[in-house]
C-alpha cells in the first residue's frame, strides 16, 4: 500500500513540473522588458512603455549613429578626431580626453562604450554632426527609422534633460538592431577594461564578471532615472536582452538583470522550424506545364516558445484554391500556421520556391473548362 500511495503522490507533482510556466520574477523597478531579439518575442515585461530618463544608457545610440557612419563609408575608426574645450569639460563619467590634442574614433568609441565617457560622446558627436545638437539630430532621425516612438534624444550623453526620453521597449528594439547591424562595434561591449592616457579604466557593466554569457551592453544613473541597465546574454542558439530602470541600488539592478536572464534562459527556448527554400508542400497547378508548384518560405524562421509549448506543436498549411498559372518564384501561394496548445503562435507566407510557366491557349482553355465544370458540383 505504500508503494501505491508514493505513485498517486509523485504522479501529480511530474504532471505539475512539465506543464507549469511561473510567472516572470517581481522585481522592484520602474520598469522592465526581456526580449528575444531573433523572433521579436516579449518574453516579460512591467510598464515597458512607460517613459524613462535613460541616462547614459542614451549612449547605446551614440554608438549606433557612429558605427552606422562607419559602415557606410562616411567615417572610419581611424579617423583623428580633434578634442574640443567643450568635450573636455563635459561633467560626470570621463575618458579623460584633452582639448587640442586628437584622439581615434576607434579610441572613443571604447571611451564611450567601456568608460561611459560624457567628453568621448560630445567628441565623437561634434565630429559626426558638426555640432553636438547636430548629432542629436541625427540621433533622432536614427530613432524614428528604428520605430522607437516613446523616445526623443536633447543631448548625446544622457546627462539630464526634462525633453530627453525613451522607454524599456524602445531601448531594447535599440539595442537588437545594434547587435544584429554592427557585430564588430558591438563587440567592443564586452572588453572589460580600457587603458587611456595611461588612465585605466573598468567596464562599469558588472554584468560581465557575473555571467559568463553576458557580452553587454550599458549602465545608466542619474539621481532622477535611478540605476538602469541594458543587458545581453547569449546561451546556445538563444539571445535575450534585458532593459530594466529605476532600481535604487547598483547592485540591485545587476540582481534584477541577473534574475530576469535566468528566467528567460530557464523556462524558454527558441528553435528553427523553417529553413528557406525548402519543400514543406506542394500545390496542384492549373494551366501551368507543371502540375505542381514547391512550396516554402522566403526566410529561414525560429520561434521563442515556453520549452514545455514545443511539446505537441502543430504545422498547417493553408493554400489558395485554384492556383493557376503563371507563377512566379517567391510569389505566396498560402500561408503556414504553427499551432501550440490551440493557440497559432506564428503565420507565415507559402510562397513558390519555382516559378511555374502557363501552357499555351489551348491547354489554358481546357484548364478553365475543368474548373468552371468544378465549380458547378462545388468542388474546390
Amino acid at each position: 500500500m505504500k508503494k501505491i500511495f508514493l505513485l498517486v503522490l509523485f504522479i501529480p507533482n511530474f504532471i505539475l513540473a512539465q506543464s507549469f510556466v511561473p510567472n516572470a520574477p517581481e522585481l522592484d523597478l520602474k520598469s522592465y522588458i526581456l526580449i528575444e531579439p531573433n523572433t521579436n518575442t516579449v518574453i516579460a515585461e512591467f510598464n515597458s512603455n512607460e517613459l524613462i530618463e535613460p541616462a547614459s544608457m542614451t549612449k547605446v545610440m551614440t554608438g549606433y549613429v557612429v558605427a552606422d557612419q562607419i559602415k557606410n563609408g562616411l567615417i572610419s575608426l581611424d579617423d583623428k578626431v580633434l578634442v574640443s574645450e567643450k568635450a573636455w569639460k563635459m561633467e560626470g563619467s570621463k575618458m579623460f580626453i584633452e582639448a587640442g590634442k586628437k584622439v581615434s574614433i576607434l579610441d572613443l568609441l571604447k571611451g564611450i562604450i567601456i568608460q561611459s565617457g560624457n567628453d568621448a560622446s560630445v567628441a565623437i558627436a561634434e565630429y559626426v554632426g558638426g555640432t553636438e545638437d547636430g548629432f542629436v539630430d541625427l540621433m533622432n532621425s536614427y530613432a524614428g527609422a528604428l520605430g522607437m516612438s516613446d523616445t526623443y534624444f536633447a543631448n548625446s550623453t544622457g546627462l539630464p534633460d526634462e525633453n530627453h526620453v525613451t522607454s524599456a521597449r524602445d531601448l531594447a528594439t535599440l539595442t537588437a538592431k545594434f547587435i544584429n547591424n554592427f557585430p564588430d562595434e558591438y563587440a567592443l561591449y564586452k572588453e572589460e577594461s580600457f587603458t587611456f592616457n595611461n588612465i585605466k579604466q573598468l567596464n562599469r557593466n558588472k554584468l560581465l564578471w557575473r555571467d559568463d554569457t553576458a557580452d553587454g551592453v550599458k549602465t545608466g544613473h542619474t539621481s532622477t532615472a535611478g540605476y538602469c541597465l541594458i543587458g545581453s546574454a547569449k546561451r546556445a542558439n538563444m539571445r535575450l536582452i534585458t532593459v530594466i530602470a529605476g532600481s535604487d541600488s547598483d547592485n540591485e539592478r545587476f540582481l534584477s538583470t541577473q534574475r530576469l536572464l535566468e528566467y528567460g534562459f530557464r523556462f524558454y527556448a527558441t528553435q528553427k522550424y523553417f529553413d528557406a527554400n525548402t519543400e514543406y508542400t506542394t500545390a496542384k497547378v492549373w494551366g501551368g506545364r507543371n502540375d505542381s508548384v514547391s512550396l516554402g518560405v522566403a526566410e529561414d524562421i525560429s520561434i521563442t516558445l515556453p520549452r514545455i509549448d514545443f511539446k505537441g506543436i502543430k504545422i498547417e498549411y493553408n493554400i489558395k484554391n485554384n492556383v493557376q498559372a503563371p507563377i512566379e518564384k517567391g510569389q505566396s501561394i498560402g500561408t503556414l500556421e504553427v499551432i501550440s496548445k490551440g493557440e497559432v503562435v506564428l503565420v507565415s507566407d507559402l510562397v513558390a520556391l519555382n516559378a511555374v510557366e502557363a501552357k499555351g491557349f489551348i491547354g489554358r482553355l481546357w484548364s478553365r473548362f475543368i474548373l468552371w465544370v468544378m465549380s458547378l458540383f462545388g468542388i474546390d
